[in-house]
């Protein structure tokens, strides 16, 4: 378990992480007028400062949260550093938004005239990152977040990429074992804030494998963080980035750890629970309350159900995972509405919670709770530390990221491509079975992709001095961050047809998850069906010979997959593997031997999947 810290932050409050044996602590009354007590001030009702955010009985927390960062510290580009905006009149309008420097100055400018302010995040914070952060296994992010004074967060399962001992480092800092400390005379100092991990625990001793929950207390305003992940954190994360770890049901470890904050007086608590949902629609600004009954339905998914579960005690849920923009109102187990919030993903938004605290209760009047998401436009001035430390990793960075790969006639998506088959994510396919048909690389007929695996698009426009069209090794890893090994297995055709149906079946039966093909594999989706059957039987063709469920194929894909990784265990049952060059350096190579300044590539047309709706 990481060590419990108490440490001094902005405005000078104490912060407090928890673990299973956290001491009983004073309240501090600095802050309060000459001559009075808390209690006397509490009692009286009376208002000290403006807008209840001084020693008044209510006092006016504010709450602000994100998501989803993914290292991204520079704008993402292309549709990935967009977010839809609903105008009055009803159409839709795409902005820019997102980037570090933009997002540290919306927050410091949120945070003026607000007595008591809170920074939180639920998780992927790090993880599938561009090259500006990932290159340096993430330590230029989360030196970012220490300078935006995030006061904790949940882990998600991008933490745990490069597993549970680049965590701890990660919050405690030291350099990397292997790559070593990548700035000359300077040891990584680690996160200043927590991050809590209460549903994972260590599988042979059982203990938390960091801490399970944080309290936050300024002038004796006391509130509770409960950091859960995912349960389904393995099935999304390679077998040894979770190795020797246990992710527990997410509703069952909020419960519990709400218990024993309340057992320590604190009745104020927020759960950051990296699950989410799925909002009826791609706005930001969408109403999910519309009919301000805070039933729910604006919003769909995993959360839902957990949110109609976890304690009344439990007074707003801060999400993620599902990189969606919803602020909703979703009934706790006693029929009370409450607030479920996310920010989309890489920076785009960050959420504005107003909570109510209440003196004499201690706790949350959730009548008076009040939530929106904000867009981090990119029309305020650039906060100069940030920058700061960016240009300070690019020039360290900029030997490789700026190194040209390949050429490209136009944009080609693959994160912004809402379509079942992505362009991109053909073209990662192809490149695929191209580096691993050789027969001594693996002999491979057929390459399938993760769509989750795919982490951005292939922007024409130039990001720097390279040129319009022309992809960097940056770009092309941002597009690839994983650096998975690529394997080649022997597969029978009954399993590769059982792999196609489990996109849409199992659990993928509610959040489909069509993989991407190489050139030569069709079949039909029908998505008028239900379940498996969504995958039309004789439809599947390789070469344009139906799949011979009695024969043997050679299918190329990442380790990911090879492990039945996203709910494909169909494709776990290969044999004979063969392991290739990374995923990244297959689609590289990819990229340099099929286009040229003259001859670029063009978008794939991403017609090998009939989809019927």
């Amino acid at each position: 378990m990481a060590a419990k810290r108490s440490k001094q932050n902005r405005a000078g409050r104490r912060i407090l992480v928890a673990g299973a044996g956290l001491a009983t602590i004073g309240a501090l009354v600095a802050a309060m007028p000459a001559g009075a007590s808390q209690d006397d001030v509490s009692a009286s009702g009376a208002s000290y400062g403006t807008n209840g955010k001084g020693w008044g009985r209510m006092v006016d927390v504010q709450l602000l949260s994100f998501n989803d960062l993914h290292g991204n510290l520079e704008p993402p580009a292309g549709s990935s550093g967009q977010v839809t905006q609903t105008n009055p009149d009803g159409t839709t309008t795409k902005i820019d938004a997102g980037g570090v420097e933009y997002l540290a100055t919306h927050l410091r400018q949120a945070r003026q005239g607000n007595r008591y302010s809170i920074t939180a995040a639920a998780g992927d914070l790090i993880g599938a990152s561009p090259l500006l952060s990932g290159l340096f296994h993430d330590e230029p992010t989360i030196g970012a977040l220490n300078k935006l004074d995030l006061d904790v967060t949940s882990v998600g399962n991008h933490e745990f990429d490069e597993g549970a001992r680049e965590l701890a480092r990660m919050q405690d800092g030291g350099c990397h074992p292997t790559a070593g400390c990548f700035v000359q005379g300077k040891k990584f100092k680690g996160a200043d804030f927590p991050y809590l991990a209460a549903n994972v625990t260590n599988e042979k001793t059982g203990k938390p494998l960091l801490d399970p929950y944080f309290i936050w207390e300024k002038d004796g305003v006391r509130i509770g963080f409960i950091g859960v992940t995912l349960e389904g954190t393995p099935n999304v994360v390679t077998a040894e980035g979770v190795k020797g770890l246990k992710f527990g049901d997410e509703v069952e470890t909020i419960n519990k750890y709400t218990k024993i904050l309340e057992r320590k007086g604190v009745k104020s608590i927020v759960a950051l629970v990296h699950e989410g949902g799925m909002p009826a629609s791609s706005s930001y600004n969408y109403n999910c309350d519309g009919d301000g009954d805070g039933d729910g339905e604006g919003v769909s998914g995993a959360i839902v159900d957990i949110a109609k579960n976890v304690s009344p005690q439990v007074d707003a849920l801060v999400t993620g995972h599902t990189h969606q923009a919803y602020v909703c109102s979703i009934p706790d187990p006693s029929g009370k509405p409450r607030l479920v919030t996310s920010a989309s993903s890489f920076g785009k938004l960050y959420t504005d919670t107003t909570l109510t605290y209440d003196r004499r209760t201690k706790d949350i009047v959730r009548t008076a709770v009040a939530s929106a998401n904000h867009v981090v436009s990119r029309d305020v001035p650039k906060a100069a530390d940030i920058t700061k430390l960016i240009e300070d990793w690019r020039t360290l960075a900029a030997p490789v990221a700026n190194r040209p790969q390949g050429y490209i006639a136009a944009d080609i998506n693959g994160r912004g491509s809402t379509a079942y088959e992505k362009p991109l994510g053909d073209l990662i396919a192809d490149a695929q079975l191209a580096g691993l048909a050789p027969a001594d690389k693996g002999g491979a007929q057929v390459a399938l992709m993760n769509p989750g695996g795919i982490r951005s698009d292939l922007v024409f426009k130039a990001s720097g001095a390279e040129g319009d069209g022309v992809v960097t090794y940056g770009e092309s890893f941002t597009v690839q961050p994983f650096t998975n090994m690529m394997n080649v297995v022997d597969l029978s055709g009954a399993n590769l047809i059982a792999a196609l149906k489990q996109q849409v079946s199992g659990s993928n039966l509610n959040s489909v998850k069509i993989l991407q093909v190489s050139r030569g594999l069709t079949y039909t989706l029908d998505m008028t069906k239900t379940g498996a059957d969504r995958v039309v039987d004789g439809t599947i063709k390789l070469n344009g010979a139906e799949i011979d469920p009695a024969k043997t194929y050679r299918v190329a894909m990442n380790e990911f997959l090879t492990g039945g990784g996203d709910g494909f265990p169909a494709l776990a049952t290969g044999t004979n593997k063969l392991v290739g060059a990374s995923d990244l350096d297959v689609f590289n190579a990819y990229l340099a031997a099929n286009s040229s300044a003259s001859a670029p590539l063009a978008v794939p047309a991403a017609d090998r999947i009939t989809v019927v709706k």
